[in-house]
């Protein structure tokens, strides 16, 4: 994935040393969703220091040379600024993609584009800030395509790795590939070198990902109503 094996590991530390990456499975986080889980992401967090900011556009340029593409699409609204940083760094066209078309107006999915045009066969390359269940990045990449678009990768800062995102990816039809820079097993393993986390979080953390969903009520941590 990348020229330096490094660069991932590089990415887990800055992550949890600017809390843009919070681990606690002694006392999990409340999710949008309501269930508890013992870990948060907010890879926004990256955006305002210019190392952190050049040390996230360098993997992602890493991981992107070389693909085929001439647009780059960042999901809304998290995707946007690194996919806007991307656009700049390449020299490629750059739009951004709603989680739905707007209830106004011309009613656009896909900014960047006239709405009464498309895509017309442009490579495009979807980045994400984070894959968790994957569907939103899924509908991301279906948007692309529904916009005429040929989208064939979509990248990622960080990646949990859930059954579930895979399931959402594999119903995508041509297959799209997923690359991140940053992945769960790599966070887990710089987080205990680091003693971010001791042997006992680090195994509850491992058993969460198997079971995210079922992890919080077997430990006594309810979904709350929203």
């Amino acid at each position: 994935m990348f020229s330096s094996k490094m660069d991932e590991r590089d990415i887990a530390r800055a992550g949890l040393e600017i809390q843009a990456i919070k681990l606690n499975p002694n006392n999990p986080f409340i999710w949008a969703s309501g269930y508890r889980m013992p870990i948060y992401n907010d890879n926004r967090r990256f955006l305002f220091n210019d190392d952190d900011r050049e040390l996230v556009t360098d993997a992602f340029y890493d991981v992107i040379d070389g693909l085929p593409f001439s647009v780059i699409a960042g999901t809304s609204t998290a995707g946007i600024s690194w996919g806007a940083l991307l656009a700049k760094r390449f020299g490629s066209g750059f739009v951004y993609i709603r989680d739905k078309p707007k209830d106004h107006g011309l009613r656009n999915q896909i900014e960047g584009i006239d709405a009464m045009s498309d895509l017309g066969g442009h490579n495009v390359i979807v980045i994400e800030d984070l894959i968790s269940t994957g569907e939103s990045s899924a509908k991301a990449v279906q948007a692309i395509r529904n916009a005429g678009g040929v989208c064939n990768y979509c990248v990622s800062i960080f990646n949990y790795g859930l059954d579930k995102a895979i399931r959402a990816f594999g119903e995508l039809n041509p297959e799209c590939n997923v690359k991140s820079l940053l992945t769960y097993d790599t966070l887990l393993r710089v987080a205990r070198e680091t003693n971010y986390i001791n042997d006992q979080q680090e195994a509850m953390l491992a058993e969460w990902r198997a079971d995210p969903f079922g992890w919080g009520e077997k430990h006594g941590f309810l979904k709350v109503d929203r």
